[in-house]
C-alpha cells in the first residue's frame, strides 16, 4: 500500500459537460516540466488500468496539472467517482513529444468535442510566443462545449460551431475553417484535435490549400514509452509510435 504522501491528490473536480469532468491534480514536478501536447499516464490504484490523458493545463505556483476526462469505460468511470481530497496512486509524465510551437503569422487550433481540452494548451503556447491565433471549437450541441472563456483568453479570435445550431455557427468546424481560409489566404499551420472523422475532414479541407496540418492520433497505448509498439500507426509510409512520435 502506497503512503498518501507518495500519491497524487485531486485538488479540484469540476463537471464541464455531460460525461466530461475536469480534475486538477497535485503533481508539482510534472507541472514544472510539461509542454503543450504532452500527456500523462495514470493508474488509480494497485490493480488499476493504465490510461493516457493529455495535460490540458498546469499551475506551477500551485503545483497542479489539469486533466479533462470523458467517461467512456471502466477506468474513466472509476476516476469520475473520485472527488476533491481523494488520491490517485500513479501519475507518470510528462510523456510524448511536445507540439512544435513557433511565432506563426497565423495558426489555427481546432478542437472538436473532448479535443477542445487538447486544443487549449496548444492555443495558449502559440499565443505565448506571439503567434496570431484564430481558434475554432465545435461540438454536436451546446451542452457539450466547454473551455469557451479559456479559449477566448488565448486567442485573437474564437469561432464556435455546433452540429445542431444550438450555439454559435450552425455546421461543422470544417465549415468554419473553410470560411477562415477564404478570408485569410496565408495560414501557416493548423492543429486539429477531435474525433477521427473530424480530423480527416479537416485534412481534406486543407489539402488543396497545402496548409501544414497536424492532427492528434489516439490509439490504444500500453507502456507509453515506445517499447511495446501497441500504438503503432503508418504515416507517409513509415511506422510511427504515437506515444513518442
Amino acid at each position: 500500500m502506497r503512503r498518501l504522501e507518495d500519491m497524487y491528490e485531486i485538488v479540484i473536480k469540476q463537471e464541464l459537460a455531460p460525461e466530461v469532468s475536469l480534475f486538477e491534480i497535485r503533481a508539482p514536478k510534472i507541472a514544472q516540466k510539461r509542454k503543450a501536447g504532452q500527456f500523462v499516464v495514470i493508474k488509480i490504484d494497485e490493480t488499476g488500468e493504465r490510461i493516457p490523458l493529455t495535460i490540458a493545463d498546469s499551475d506551477t505556483q500551485k503545483g497542479t496539472i489539469t486533466l479533462v476526462v470523458q467517461r467512456v469505460g471502466k477506468t474513466t468511470n472509476q476516476l469520475n467517482a473520485l472527488q476533491a481530497g481523494d488520491y490517485i496512486q500513479d501519475v507518470v509524465g510528462p510523456l510524448g513529444t511536445p507540439t512544435h510551437i513557433e511565432k506563426y503569422d497565423l495558426a489555427i487550433p481546432i478542437g472538436g468535442g473532448i479535443g477542445i481540452a487538447v486544443a487549449f494548451p496548444i492555443a495558449a503556447a502559440l499565443k505565448e510566443v506571439g503567434a496570431k491565433v484564430i481558434s475554432i471549437i465545435g461540438a454536436r450541441t451546446r451542452d457539450l462545449l466547454f473551455f469557451e472563456e479559456k479559449m477566448k483568453e488565448v486567442s485573437d479570435q474564437l469561432l464556435i460551431s455546433t452540429d445542431d445550431g444550438s450555439y454559435g455557427i450552425h455546421g461543422f468546424v470544417t465549415d468554419v475553417l473553410q470560411k477562415v481560409i477564404t478570408e485569410h489566404p496565408k495560414v501557416d499551420a493548423i492543429f486539429a484535435i477531435g474525433p477521427l472523422p473530424m480530423m480527416k475532414a479537416v485534412c481534406n479541407t486543407t489539402k488543396d490549400h497545402s496548409i501544414n496540418t497536424i492532427v492528434s492520433l489516439n490509439p490504444i497505448m500500453v507502456d507509453a514509452t515506445g517499447m511495446c509498439g501497441a500504438c503503432r500507426v503508418t504515416v507517409g509510409g513509415k511506422t510511427k509510435f504515437v506515444c513518442v512520435d
